[in-house]
């Protein structure tokens, strides 16, 4: 398993992070069993939040991480001050009352890697990092991140931490998958765009990518005549991506793999730091994400994947 470096961290953290928004309190021979596969394929770093499975996913980790006494062995990606019902939360005191929680569901005292799990651009920066700063100096975060932040707000967020002396973002939580979104999964989400891209590059900021598989989409399951999945269609149906689905499978054939380890090589080949959050549930699904963590694209295979280039 390959890895990249983020700041502010001891562990490197594996290309693959393993996805946790089915983890509950009453599958916990599952939990077990999947992050046995996770491990067994080198993976060290576990993707979690402060809403997923209305907080079972952090509690089954922490149980997890208790019994089997691997706590100094994983890195633990949490993320906390999402929106509820009144609006946005990103603010000191819910990003302290959420991380608080997080610590006690996870049966930790320190988080490796703490993500905002959405922004809000009506509150100003300076605001958000002098909050993390204070948890980062207590010691009960590593390293933290945006989870859906604009490429802008996280260069804005930058410029502030160097003119104010401060520890900045460390990492960036978008969507990026080779299937592009039409419209935001979720409210507040942000999908990985071409000048992101290239922002991501200049800068090599490391990029941990949700829905790094488009959700099944290159799976072969799906035909513009199945729209049984309300969701994928509204989110990745489209002319383009139906193309890169076809390039996807020419290019596995090419190289005997299948078109969903050609999506996840996609997110792993690009030219800056990329891990790719995953999401198997079983042996076999993890080891088709291990092969294709394995296969690396040239940027011309990527140009043409991307429907920038008409030949590799």
């Amino acid at each position: 398993m390959k890895h990249i470096q983020i700041k502010g961290l001891d562990k490197p953290v594996s290309k693959l992070i393993m996805g946790s928004d089915f983890f509950r309190l009453d599958n916990g021979q599952e939990v077990s069993d999947i992050l046995g596969h996770y491990l067994s394929i080198g993976g060290n770093t576990i993707d979690t939040a402060f809403i997923y499975c209305g907080g079972q996913s952090e509690q089954a980790l922490g149980i997890w991480l208790d019994e089997t006494g691997k706590r100094d062995d994983i890195n633990i990606f949490t993320k906390g001050a999402h929106h509820d019902a009144s609006g946005p939360r990103v603010n000191a005191e819910a990003i302290r009352s959420d991380l608080f929680t997080s610590l006690e569901r996870l049966r930790t005292d320190y988080i490796d890697l703490y993500a905002l799990h959405r922004d809000d651009p009506a509150t100003p920066v300076g605001v958000i990092l002098e909050a993390l700063n204070e948890h980062v100096e207590a010691g009960r975060i590593r390293a933290f991140g945006g989870s859906n932040w604009t490429h802008e707000r996280l260069q804005e967020a930058a410029d502030y931490a160097e003119q104010h002396g401060l520890i900045g973002f460390s990492f960036s939580s978008p969507n990026l998958s080779l299937a592009k979104a039409n419209e935001p999964f979720w409210s507040g989400c942000v999908s990985t765009d071409e000048q992101a891209l290239r922002w991501h590059e200049a800068k090599q900021f490391p990029l941990l990518s949700w829905s790094s598989q488009a959700r099944g989409f290159f799976t072969g399951r799906f035909t513009p005549e199945n729209r049984e999945n309300a969701d994928l269609v509204r989110v990745f149906y489209s002319d383009e991506n139906w193309t890169r689905l076809r390039r996807a499978e020419q290019l596995a054939q090419e190289k005997g793999v299948s078109a969903i380890q050609i999506a996840l090589a996609y997110v792993l080949s690009q030219p800056f730091p990329a891990c790719a959050l995953i999401g198997p549930r079983s042996e076999a699904e993890m080891h088709s994400c291990r092969d294709g963590a394995q296969l690396v694209l040239t940027p011309q295979e990527l140009a043409w994947l991307d429907l920038t280039a008409a030949t590799v």
